[in-house]
């Protein structure tokens, strides 16, 4: 679910390099007042890859396609990191495979990582008492948010002349088929983190 060249237009486009940036500024500030922020580098970096791989993987789901978001994933496992390793993992898409858009990749990096920082927020608020719940509403929510960040960007970038009715019905379509991952994503962060509970904890998100 990236937002391609040439779908919004230039200043929209510069508004999202505007927002990211700032969200990577706050991203790094918050991380530079953490007591060893080098200790958790190679997780982030271990996690820009399985970003990288995992969401440049398409799926047909008639009439669309779909790919893993991970935005709950990363937003649990990387907290602050996950801005600076999401914004990588976007660029590498983009140049590699055209995954995206080099001019998109701002408005792409709000897409995916404000839902990562909610998602953060969201599990380390109720983790202590709600471990699998908040994890599933971590990930699951991540997605949505993903995808209504996407809709209300797509909507906003429309030409005046363009039918807007027959452009919602399109992203509705997309939205729906987007419904079995924001399932899937909730499954896979309550999985991942009882996996990572029994075999390396260390790796378990710190709050």
């Amino acid at each position: 679910m990236h937002l391609p060249d040439g779908l919004v237009p230039v200043g929209m486009a510069a508004a999202g390099y505007a927002g990211s940036g700032a969200l990577l500024a706050l991203s790094m500030n918050r991380i530079a007042r953490l007591p060893d922020p080098q200790a958790a580098m190679p997780r982030a970096a271990m996690m820009t890859a399985v970003f990288f791989a995992a969401s440049a993987i398409v799926v047909p789901v008639p009439p669309t396609t779909v790919h893993l978001m991970l935005s709950g994933v990363m937003g649990v496992l990387l907290g602050w990191f996950a801005v600076p390793a999401i914004l990588v993992g976007l660029f590498l898409q983009a140049v590699l495979f055209g995954h995206g858009g080099l001019t998109t990749i701002g408005l792409n990096g709000l897409i995916i990582a404000v839902p990562a920082l909610v998602a953060f927020m969201v599990y380390r608020t109720a983790a202590g008492r709600f471990p699998r719940l908040a994890a599933g509403v971590a990930g699951s929510g991540g997605v949505l948010m993903s995808l209504a960040i996407f809709a209300a960007f797509v909507l906003l970038g429309l030409p005046a002349q363009m039918d807007a009715s027959a452009e919602r019905a399109a992203l509705m379509v997309f939205v729906l088929a987007h419904m079995p991952l924001v399932v899937a994503e909730g499954i896979i962060v309550i999985v991942l983190l009882q996996i990572l509970s029994r075999v390396e904890p260390g790796l378990l998100p710190r709050g």
